[in-house]
């Protein structure tokens, strides 16, 4: 499972509520243990994550307890079956891809129907969309 955008806003808001020490993460210790979200589940929070106690509780789980869990457990078998020598081209590997992303959402790219507009190249249609030529015709 991979993290979408509304993972990364909830992790920024729940950075910023842990640091503030109004939510904490606990331990639960239990077979198998699992991570809980401790705290006062008041108006701020609700206002701060734009969700319900139990949105936030769905996700919170679904982030630290299966995501994050299941990221390490499918490293714990390869390392297992391996050896930790891949390790470091793994995390040298995650990072530049990492980079790269950040600096993608940095970068402003042209929708294709802007660029066909400024080049010429193709038809757009009042929505905005590419159309191809009639078939037989060519560019």
């Amino acid at each position: 499972m991979k993290l979408t955008e509304k993972d990364r806003e909830f992790l920024d808001r729940l950075r910023e509520l842990m640091q503030s020490h109004d939510l904490s993460v606990e331990l639960k210790i239990d077979r198998p243990s699992y991570m809980v979200l401790r705290g006062t589940y008041g108006d701020k929070i609700s206002r701060s994550f734009r969700m319900t106690r139990q949105g936030v509780r769905w996700r919170f789980q679904r982030i630290f307890n299966d995501i994050y869990i299941a990221s390490f457990s499918s490293i714990l078998l390869i390392e297992k079956t391996f050896g930790p020598g891949l390790r470091e081209h793994a995390i040298r590997i995650s990072r530049e891809r990492y980079e790269l992303q950040k600096e993608m959402e940095d970068s402003r790219f042209e929708t294709r129907a802007l660029l066909a507009k400024r080049t010429g190249s193709g038809r757009v249609k009042e929505n905005g969309r590419n159309e191809r030529p009639p078939f037989g015709e060519r560019r």
